[in-house]
């Protein structure tokens, strides 16, 4: 069964930056694409981007548009997200899993961002 763990979390001042990394392990991984999601507390998860896993393609929520670069290492089986100009509204916990629809048994432990006003 594949597994994912999310790192690179932490604390930063706004406006400050971030790259989160996911890395995938298990059977052979091939997902159609992959993209990072957060969860802010007491707020409904929300997908934030997402990389098509053979290609280029990619998507950016509009509350991290311009602010955030998703990109992927298929041979390392890796996800990352970069993130500029943090603002205190990006404080959430990050995971990532399979895009757009995620799959239950793939959500690790997410990494905490927290970022300070």
């Amino acid at each position: 069964q594949v597994q994912v763990v999310e790192s690179g979390g932490g604390l930063v001042q706004a406006g400050g930056s971030l790259r989160l990394s996911c890395a995938a392990s298990g059977r052979s991984f091939t997902p159609l694409a992959m993209g990072w999601f957060r969860q802010a507390p007491g707020k409904e998860i929300e997908a934030v981007a997402a990389v098509s896993w053979h290609g280029s393609n990619t998507y950016y929520a509009d509350s991290v548009k311009g602010r955030a670069t998703i990109s992927s290492d298929n041979a390392k089986n890796s996800l990352y997200l970069e993130m500029n100009s943090l603002k205190p509204e990006d404080t959430a916990v990050y995971y990532c899993n399979t895009d757009p629809v995620p799959t239950t048994t793939l959500w690790g432990q997410g990494t905490q961002v927290t970022v300070s006003s």
